[in-house]
């Protein structure tokens, strides 16, 4: 079956950096756009970024623009996220999501999530 495991994440000073990594498995995960949202506290969810099935095209959400990147390894099956410049309003459970195509990157273009991964922002 379709599996989505993110990790890496955890505590990060204000400024500091993480990156998150996305294994998939139970699919031909190069044949797939993905995604990455988050979920704060008491928040909805926010789509942050997307890339296509082959690394091509990527998208962010403006919250994220110029800080995050997203990348994938399609070898290794392995989709990331590069969080640089962190601020205290990151704090979130991470999530990455699988596209329905090979282009499909916005929220409601996903059809598997993962089941997050938490980031913590504070000094």
């Amino acid at each position: 079956q379709v599996q989505l495991v993110e990790s890496g994440g955890g505590l990060a000073q204000p400024g500091g950096s993480l990156r998150l990594s996305c294994a998939a498995s139970g699919f031909t995960f190069s044949n797939y756009a993905m995604s990455w949202a988050r979920q704060a506290p008491g928040k909805g969810h926010e789509w942050l970024s997307g890339i296509y099935s082959d690394g091509s095209n990527t998208y962010y959400a403006d919250s994220v623009k110029g800080r995050f990147t997203i990348s994938r390894d399609n070898a290794k099956n392995t989709l990331y996220l590069q969080m640089n410049s962190l601020k205290p309003e990151d704090t979130a459970t991470y999530y990455c999501a699988k596209g329905r195509t090979d282009v499909g990157v916005g929220e409601y273009q996903v059809d598997v999530w993962g089941q997050g991964t938490q980031v913590t922002v504070s000094s």
